[in-house]
């Protein structure tokens, strides 16, 4: 796409797809793009052999931006490539699955199956259409209307669920039993609110590691975010930071403050 101008944010969300976290932008062009380096970390792929191969392809290098810059959480930016989500099945069903490691090839599927739309769907909170006109006039309206307008989303989207979730009843009445039985199980773990770390809590986690990532990222001149992620669940034996146990909260943040402290002589700037 170097022949086009460059793409501009107007919209960025983090988004967290079965705890990787994925940062994505609405462009000036009115479509959305994911940043590939978090795509590939999340996959333990190479960044650079994966730029190359969308780069080279006819297809893909049209939704390709190579360098927008991104705002992260700690307050910096960094320049970022970026495909455009409709893309990202075609990029990720060229991938071997032998390209990955056996433990990651079930979160490959589900990338596969699944990112694109999860995307998509971050940009549409709190719109039932597409009408553009329609977007300016709930810009405009009270906060009561524009609360009241949430509300009806939510129960749209809670009466899809239970139509779908019927459906399945009728078809997969045994599948079905066997998801409840996990979700008690699921329950029964969640129920128990200390342990894990609160919402809040992983946050702090978060702005932690993108702190240190930041710094990491401007001395070596390309995205260090994903490393410190790495690790972070090493040394906690953990996969995603919200699975961190409450108990290892506070060691967890001495640990990352440390680790900053080497890097810069401060503490981390919550």
């Amino acid at each position: 796409m170097s022949d086009e101008k460059a793409l501009v944010p107007v919209e960025q969300k983090q988004v967290e797809f079965y705890g990787d976290e994925l940062t994505a932008v609405r462009g000036n062009d009115g479509h959305v793009y994911v940043a590939i380096g978090q795509m590939c970390d999340a996959l333990g792929i190479d960044r650079a052999s994966q730029t190359r191969r969308i780069r080279s392809d006819e297809v893909l290098a049209t939704g390709y931006q190579g360098s927008v810059n991104l705002t992260y959480p700690d307050g910096g930016t960094q320049a970022s490539g970026v495909l455009r989500i409709d893309l990202i099945p075609l990029w990720l069903t060229g991938l071997r699955t032998k390209a990955v490691r056996e433990d990651v090839r079930p979160k490959l599927e589900r990338f596969k199956r699944e990112a694109a739309k999860a995307l998509w769907e971050a940009f549409q909170e709190g719109r039932l259409t597409a009408d553009s006109d329609f977007d300016t006039l709930l810009q405009q309206a009270s906060q009561d209307t524009v609360e009241a307008y949430q509300m009806a989303l939510a129960m749209v989207k809670l009466a899809r669920n239970q139509i779908l979730l019927e459906a399945r009843m009728d078809t997969h009445g045994r599948l079905l039993e066997d998801y409840g039985r996990r979700l008690a199980d699921v329950e029964a773990t969640l129920s128990n609110p200390a342990q894990f770390i609160t919402r809040e809590q992983a946050s702090r986690i978060s702005q932690a590691v993108r702190a240190i990532g930041h710094v990491l990222s401007e001395r070596n001149g390309r995205s260090e975010y994903g490393a410190v992620y790495g690790e972070l669940y090493r040394n906690f034996e953990i996969s995603a930071y919200r699975e961190l146990p409450a108990q290892k909260y506070d060691e967890a943040i001495k640990w990352l403050n440390a680790w900053y402290q080497r890097l810069t002589n401060q503490d981390i700037p919550f």
